[in-house]
């Protein structure tokens, strides 16, 4: 990781700091790549068994949900704050930023949905291939994302956002999942998820 923040590498973090929150965004979703590409050599030596179809449940659930509002705190909330904190020419180049970043993430999105529907055949134990260029793909599309967003976007976030709005971005991401976890159905945790080797436990979608 290129960002340094205070709390980052702590094991959790909460609204609070809701940049350092941002940041443990990010471990996650790589995590979540990692487990998809363990899955691909996975399906192809034991088929959809127990053990990849709970992966592919547990990788849906998270690009479904945490990952979606990830790009809703950025876009509703921390590109507005980051705009406005700013004026003349060095706003433009904010806006050109976060334009690029909102543009990326439709472009994720897109190769989300590509994936997710071989994923859901996965988790209903039905034998389909998953393409290791698709997987390495988006998860190298994460990557560049996340360096962006790590090298410009957050230190820059951090320099010129005051504490109240820093606060008033971390009751939004707070109300955004509260609002979700109230419209959706009881959630039933997900076992660790052994792909890849004995050892190798995907991780459990937060």
């Amino acid at each position: 990781m290129t960002l340094t923040l205070p709390g980052h590498s702590a094991p959790a973090v909460g609204f609070e700091v809701p940049l350092e929150m941002l940041a443990a965004c990010h471990l996650r979703v790589q995590d979540q790549c990692s487990t998809l590409l363990r899955l691909v050599p996975h399906l192809a030596a034991h088929g959809p068994d127990r053990p990849a179809q709970e992966a592919a449940t547990a990788v849906m659930r998270y690009f479904d949900t945490s990952a979606r509002h990830h790009h809703d705190d950025e876009e509703r909330d921390l590109f507005p704050a980051l705009i406005e904190s700013m004026a003349g020419s060095d706003a433009v180049c904010l806006q050109e930023l976060t334009a690029a970043l909102t543009a990326e993430h439709r472009e994720l999105e897109v190769s989300w949905k590509t994936l997710r529907a071989v994923l859901a055949q996965v988790a209903a134990g039905q034998t389909v291939p998953l393409a290791q260029h698709e997987v390495s793909g988006f998860a190298q599309q994460y990557e560049r994302h996340i360096a962006r967003e790590e090298s410009e976007l957050l230190p820059m976030a951090q320099r010129l956002l005051s504490d109240a709005e820093l606060d008033r971005i971390g009751l939004a991401m707070r109300t955004r999942r509260a609002v979700s976890s109230a419209q959706a159905s009881p959630s039933v945790k997900t076992p660790e998820i052994a792909i890849g080797t004995a050892n190798d436990a995907a991780p459990a979608a937060p």
